[in-house]
């Protein structure tokens, strides 16, 4: 079985190298929508893949350090990268260009890495990320799955390589997360929510 949580964020970026002249060359946002998709052949105690409200926290977490931010590529100009930084708080910065394709892989090896550390206390039982999808536009979207997400002929994404602005640390409800993330620490669900 399948289930989905839907997020949505806004974001900043710019797609260098793009066909389009606007998008390779101008600062610009877009309105996202990011939907996380599970799958297990099993059910917990509740009967459910799992437990919506257990998404609400760390994986809500890692999908809103976009929101309200500017996405930047470590391999832009570094100049343009320094000016970024100093006139906004919200800014993340990744190894590879924050296209949508590239920021579905993102997305999908953070939560991928998470749900992988974390213990469920209440009968979850083989739950795997299916895949992410990145509604950059109404119209257009990425979708990310597992063999994308850690693909070398799309650039392999280390953890190490993204880093987070203070402002968004800042906003989790435990500012080590990431931290735990990149060093294989486990979490454990809450027995409620």
């Amino acid at each position: 079985m399948i289930i989905r949580k839907l997020f949505k964020f806004e974001n900043a970026h710019v797609v260098r190298g793009c066909s389009t002249l606007k998008c390779r060359s101008s600062l610009h946002g877009h309105s996202y929508k990011v939907e996380l998709l599970f799958e297990s052949n099993f059910l917990d105690n509740a009967e459910m893949v799992y437990d919506f409200g257990l998404m609400k926290q760390n994986m809500k977490a890692l999908v809103d350090s976009f929101d309200h931010g500017v996405t930047i590529w470590n391999g832009d100009d570094k100049e343009y990268i320094k000016d970024i930084k100093k006139h906004s708080q919200r800014w993340v910065e990744l190894p590879v260009s924050p296209s949508c394709e590239q920021l579905s892989r993102v997305i999908f090896v953070m939560i991928d890495k998470l749900l992988e550390l974390t213990k469920g206390v209440n009968g979850e039982k083989d739950v795997k990320l299916y895949s992410i999808i990145v509604h950059e536009t109404e119209t257009g979207y990425a979708q990310c799955f597992k063999d994308d997400a850690y693909s070398e002929a799309m650039g392999l994404i280390n953890l190490d390589e993204i880093i987070f602005s203070q402002e968004v640390i800042n906003d989790w409800a435990d500012s080590k997360l990431f931290e735990k993330i990149k060093n294989n620490e486990s979490f454990l669900n809450p027995s409620s929510v």
